[in-house]
């Protein structure tokens, strides 16, 4: 996810004139000095009230490299073959770049591509000395991978993954192009800038530091480049409806008729809900509302510690529940279509279970977007969900009414570390650029919190003990909750390198439906396989009429189809779309538009608390 390109200036390349040395150096000390102020102020805030949280906890992580020490100890005959393996590894490259300083072809032909975007830049291959480091750490990498995945099968799965997880942290963090005297480019860059560069990443690590009250966060996208209504987040429409714990949106029409049935987006509330209208050309919503389709999609608040006991059936009944109200009272229609988005599904599903519960007929038909139903295996996201994690997590949400979203955000980032970490931290930090403008990382940095009491239901009764899988383990205002009894048509769509909603997780959740859902699974991951335009050509999916029991049974029958599966989709809702009416316009006399969208909710943002304000 990670665009970052590297610097293009050669060894030769001229300097950068004095007086302009002199400039950004001025700048950068100011910058550093303000930056410095806020860290340092931001950091005694949190002594003073306590609040030494970090996600994921630092004592997980070091108690787990202490059980991997423990298992080389335990198994020193694996360990002398990992060493051995990776000296004959180191005996071959040194060979190697012995004959390449003679002049000659290597004798010995080792995998030497890069595999890492951290050492895509030509001077990582163009220089003898860095290739070669390049390649023995890529080669300490992955031998260090298998020697940790060998002995550690004797550990039960869950402190295997642990393990396993915070190995390949470490092994990420030590890449030689995290620091400045082994990276080419940074060394090109200090070179030629007089060393201004280190001085304007120092600032730009204040300035994070100081957004993240004393603790780092890193800054992914320049926000300055994208705003909120105008390049992204804009496709027109009204706030028609909004209570404490949401906005619904209308969109404005762009087509003479639409369907007769509206359609119903409910997001995740872990992020915004704009990730289905980023810019105009990969907007789900702006795409919808251009096939013709009523679209409404819910806001979610970005709750403070007032919002500490609200549950999950809160969401359920002021959100979902009340939003098919207004929906249904602004359209005059019986019935309408739903999309749900990761928890937004999750959400979406419960809702439904408990509508049959009541024989509640409203909605006609649903659309999950990477939803787990089924959290029996929910992938690398189980590191971070235990019971002492989670008392852990509970500890501090009791003291603060939620867990913050830059917590999650940073748990999140740790997936892909390589990328949305470590590719900053080059940028940002040793070459001192600022990230470019760029819609996809705007969103995952403007992250949300999550009220406490709802978080620790979601994860104790979803991630933990799976209930939601069980008929009847759960109860949501009033009614025991059991998927089978949903029998209405059902589209899954899935993604094949989901990280956060694992395909074969998705496609078990789909089976708890009592109906028979179609089941579709995109190319890339958790988002960029969602949001993927009709016309993109890119990632394909795969689809097939049956479902049988075990997801890669199904992998193996079904047909790859290039390009998007949005008009797939599109085609499968023509046939719930109820017939065609003419163009309806936002709100109605009961429900006058408040404002234009995308609304104030999706305004506030958890690092600037000047937004906080309603």
């Amino acid at each position: 996810m990670n665009d970052q390109k590297p610097s293009s200036a050669k060894p030769g390349d001229q300097a950068t004139p004095p007086d302009e040395v002199a400039k950004r150096y001025a700048e950068a000390l100011e910058r550093l000095s303000t930056g410095s102020s806020r860290a340092w102020k931001g950091w005694l805030e949190r002594q003073t009230r306590g609040d030494f949280f970090t996600m994921p906890d630092p004592a997980v992580a070091a108690k787990s490299l202490a059980s991997l020490g423990q298992q080389f100890l335990l198994h020193p005959q694996r360990a002398m073959e990992f060493q051995q393996q990776l000296m004959e590894g180191y005996t071959t490259l040194w060979q190697n770049a012995v004959q390449r300083l003679s002049g000659e072809a290597p004798s010995s032909d080792l995998d030497a591509a890069p595999r890492d975007k951290r050492f895509k830049g030509k001077s990582w291959e163009e220089n003898l000395f860095f290739d070669t480091l390049r390649q023995a750490y890529q080669l300490t990498a992955e031998q260090w991978l298998k020697g940790v995945h060998e002995v550690t099968e004797d550990m039960d799965d869950d402190e295997r993954a642990r393990v396993e997880f915070y190995a390949r942290q470490l092994i990420d963090a030590l890449a030689p192009s995290n620091f400045a005297t082994t990276n080419p480019e940074v060394i090109e860059a200090t070179v030629r800038t007089g060393g201004a560069n280190l001085l304007q990443g120092l600032a730009n690590l204040m300035e994070d530091m100081a957004r993240g009250e004393g603790l780092l966060r890193i800054k992914q996208s320049d926000s300055a480049g994208l705003e909120l209504g105008k390049d992204i987040a804009a496709t027109p429409g009204k706030v028609v409806y909004q209570n404490e714990l949401m906005q619904l949106i209308q969109y404005s029409p762009t087509t003479e008729t639409v369907d007769r049935r509206p359609l119903l987006i409910v997001p995740p509330w872990i992020n915004k809900f704009y990730i289905l209208d980023l810019t105009q050309k990969r907007s789900f919503i702006r795409w919808a509302v251009e096939q013709g389709i009523t679209v409404f999609i819910i806001s979610w608040v970005n709750p403070d510690e007032r919002y500490a006991e609200v549950a999950f059936d809160d969401y359920l009944t002021r959100g979902t529940l009340k939003a098919m109200d207004v929906v249904g009272e602004i359209t005059g229609e019986e019935t309408l279509n739903t999309i749900g988005y990761c928890i937004g599904g999750t959400l979406l599903a419960s809702t439904l279970a408990h509508q049959a519960a009541r024989d509640d007929k409203r909605v006609h038909s649903a659309t999950f977007f990477t939803t787990l139903l089924d959290f029996s295996e929910v992938g690398p996201l189980e590191v971070f969900i235990d019971e002492e994690q989670i008392r852990y997590m509970e500890h501090h949400m009791a003291q603060r009414g939620y867990l913050e979203g830059t917590h999650l955000a940073n748990a999140f980032n740790l997936l892909q570390s390589a990328d949305l970490i470590w590719g900053f931290v080059i940028n940002n930090y040793l070459l001192g650029k600022e990230p470019q403008a760029f819609d996809l990382l705007y969103w995952n940095s403007d992250s949300t919190r999550m009220p406490r009491r709802m978080q620790s239901f979601y994860l104790r009764n979803m991630y933990l003990n799976n209930r939601l899988a069980e008929p009847g383990g759960i109860t949501l205002a009033g009614e025991a909750i059991d998927l089978s009894k949903v029998k209405i048509p059902a589209f899954f769509v899935a993604t094949e390198k989901d990280h956060i909603a694992p395909w074969q997780s998705s496609y078990r959740g789909a089976h708890l439906l009592g109906g028979r859902p179609r089941f579709i699974l995109g190319g890339s991951g958790h988002i960029a396989g969602v949001i993927n335009p009709a016309d993109s050509g890119k990632y394909g999916y795969w689809s097939y009429g049956h479902l049988p029991k075990d997801p890669d049974r199904w992998r193996e029958s079904a047909t790859h189809h290039e390009g998007s599966w949005w008009p797939e989709w599109r085609k499968w809702l023509k046939r719930h779309a109820g017939g065609q009416v003419p163009a309806r316009e936002p709100g109605s006399e009961e429900y006058p538009p408040i404002e234009e969208a995308p609304g104030s909710y999706v305004r506030v943002r958890v690092d600037d608390p000047s937004t906080n304000g309603e």
